[in-house]
């Protein structure tokens, strides 16, 4: 199987989650797969100072600044077509409710860029699955809006510790017209209609350690998904 790695700069704060990314493309490989990386050529939202939160005076590209987490393997989003990849992954990170949309700031009222919009639908018109970590459920809720596909996705679960509000972040979700249930590290959430695995990964007060067994969780449900379609010729 080969996977598509959509990422959105680098660095939690602004960009994409690089534990999150890392970890990924690691299940991947351990997992006996491939995976290639692409994201959008635009500048993002913002530039964050990571040791103390604080915005810099900077503009930075977020092709550019996924590089650094790809090594240099990454071509830009407008460029990938469907037929290239078996799934499509997408960490989590600020960056994705930053760059790839404006949840950040607006929440389920928020606008999702039409690249990254077409990805998705894409992805799942040609009945491929996607794997969606950390707060990127809510970018492909958003990608969704009104497409008459509900989805199951999860951002973690209010019952167990979490940095964020994922009360609110779900209701989003509810907002938009997927549904939202609640998963913890142990596991993820499967919709297996639509094609859709999540895990909330850093969305949950979390270790690496604790991720990356969620991520591989994640990663082992989305191939199962995979393998249920070719068994069926769906």
């Amino acid at each position: 199987m080969r996977f598509a790695v959509l990422l959105h700069g680098c660095g939690v704060y602004d960009g994409t989650e690089i534990q999150e990314a890392v970890l990924t493309y690691l299940a991947i490989s351990e997992a006996g797969h491939e995976y290639f990386s692409v994201a959008p050529n635009w500048n993002q939202h913002h530039v964050l100072n990571h040791l103390d939160g604080s915005e810099m005076p900077e503009s930075r590209n977020v092709l550019v600044e996924s590089a650094r987490i790809a090594r240099g393997a990454i071509r830009p989003l407008e460029t990938l077509h469907s037929e290239e990849y078996d799934i499509l992954a997408l960490p989590g990170g600020f960056g994705t409710a930053k760059n790839l949309t404006d949840w950040a700031f607006h929440g389920p009222d928020s606008h999702i860029r039409e690249e990254v919009k077409e990805a998705i639908v894409a992805t799942l018109k040609a009945r491929k699955p996607i794997l969606a970590l950390c707060m990127s459920p809510t970018t492909v809720a958003k990608a969704l809006e009104g497409t008459g596909i509900h989805p199951k996705l999860s951002i973690g679960t209010p019952h167990q510790p979490s940095p964020y509000d994922i009360s609110g972040i779900a209701g989003g979700i509810e907002r938009l017209g997927g549904n939202h249930e609640n998963h913890g590290l142990d596991s993820v959430s499967i919709d297996a209609q639509n094609r859709i695995v999540s895990a909330p990964c850093y969305m949950m007060t979390a270790g690496i350690s604790e991720v990356w067994r969620n991520i591989r969780l994640g990663v082992k449900a989305v191939l199962s998904l995979v393998q249920k379609t070719e068994a069926f010729g769906d």
